[in-house]
């Protein structure tokens, strides 16, 4: 029996589309499969009305193009009516992969690309969906996300753009700032976090875990992200810590103030297994630094664990941190792209987020409430029973 069975009664808000761009095509069609799996099996009194037709369909996906032409400008397509649809765009916008022709000069995509293809496919809908939801997993421009100094607003910015041209709700993953919803507080903004689908990857990998505050901590590598590792360590009981970032003020280099050392606050970790928990790995240096200070306190197995592995300086100083027994497993989620070498690392646990991305969707289409689908903490407290009783999770 599904869990949003209060969903089956309750009228769509009209035809459901989903749009995966290319930069999504791969979590698009997962998501599209649980979707057509959701109604396929769902059986109610009302499913030959009229306000449920085609609810039941082969597929939900509806095909999109961006062609480009030899400038390297673009347009968007839809190749099909959605005149009354309701509407669920996905886009990747760091999945640097895909790339186009600039009279003869091969580019990649970059996010300003992915972010502008996603803006040529809402115009393309010219206005007649009945309702537009964009599910941007990692927030356009989010770091970008305050001003200190005589600099530009890219994120509220672009949440107000596309509110402009008609989108109702943005629905993201663990925002790196999620007071930015106040650029557009008449609409709706869903900031998602991943810990179930992080605990269960993890203990479905690993088998020999003593869950409690004798034998685990949960660590924030910074003091922005303190508040999913004070949700992560209250769920499951345990002790947390946090690093805070010493920096050098006097300088800037690569347009931010270095940093000079990692501080620990907290308990002591030694002999603990211990989860590094951030929204994201970008270049990794921040993880290996606060793993390897770890280490020097002597924790046991470290975990690090992110919501979007970035990786933009590649594996390398990762392998090496692994070889040297500073981190035991990486664990992120498939809500951004993830390369080849990347998937067939041993040491990696990838988190899929497609069956809870189409619960959101098939929720919201029949415009019911997703507040038990953004707070996981029973569905985390059974799946540490069952593991603790030795059940598979």
């Amino acid at each position: 029996m599904q869990r949003n069975e209060k969903n089956y009664e309750t009228i769509p808000n009209g035809t459901l589309g989903l749009i995966a761009m290319d930069s999504c095509k791969e979590l698009g069609e997962k998501v599209d499969k649980y979707l057509i799996n959701f109604r396929t099996e769902r059986k109610h009194k009302h499913e030959n009305d009229i306000a449920f037709r085609g609810y039941q369909r082969d597929t939900y996906l509806l095909e999109t193009s961006t062609p480009r032409f030899g400038t390297g400008e673009a347009k968007g397509m839809i190749k099909s009516s959605v005149r009354g649809y309701d509407l669920f765009i996905m886009v990747d916008v760091t999945n640097y992969s895909l790339t186009y022709s600039v009279c003869g000069h091969e580019n990649h995509m970059s996010p300003d690309d992915h972010y502008a293809d996603i803006k040529r496919i809402i115009a393309a809908a010219g206005g007649k969906a009945r309702r537009i939801t964009v599910i941007m997993p990692f927030l356009y421009e989010s770091r970008q996300h305050r001003r200190t100094g005589r600099e530009s607003m890219d994120c509220a910015l672009a949440l107000q753009e596309l509110t402009n041209m008609g989108v109702d709700n943005i629905i993201t993953f663990d925002a790196h700032d999620p007071r930015v919803q106040n650029a557009i507080p008449l609409k709706g903004f869903e900031t998602v976090q991943p810990a179930y689908q992080f605990i269960k990857g993890i203990l479905r990998e690993v088998k020999d875990l003593q869950i409690d505050s004798d034998h685990m901590m949960i660590i924030s590598p910074d003091e922005g992200g303190t508040n999913r590792a004070i949700y992560l360590a209250n769920v499951l009981g345990l002790d947390m810590g946090m690093f805070y970032k010493r920096r050098d003020y006097s300088k800037i280099v690569d347009g931010r103030n270095p940093i000079v050392a990692h501080e620990f606050l907290g308990s002591s970790v030694e002999g603990k297994d211990v989860l590094i928990i951030d929204d994201m790995i970008s270049s990794g240096d921040s993880m290996i630094d606060v793993a390897t200070e770890l280490k020097k306190r002597k924790a046991n197995r470290i975990f690090v664990v992110s919501t979007f592995g970035l990786f933009t300086n590649g594996l390398e100083k990762f392998d090496k941190a692994v070889e040297e027994g500073i981190i035991y497993k990486v664990v992120t989620t498939n809500l951004t792209y993830q390369t080849p070498e990347l998937l067939s690392k041993p040491y990696y646990i990838n988190c899929d987020m497609s069956k809870y991305i189409a619960y959101i969707i098939d929720t919201l289409n029949h415009d019911t409430s997703i507040s038990d689908l953004l707070d996981p903490y029973d569905r985390i407290e059974s799946l540490v029973k069952k593991y603790k009783a030795g059940e598979e999770v």
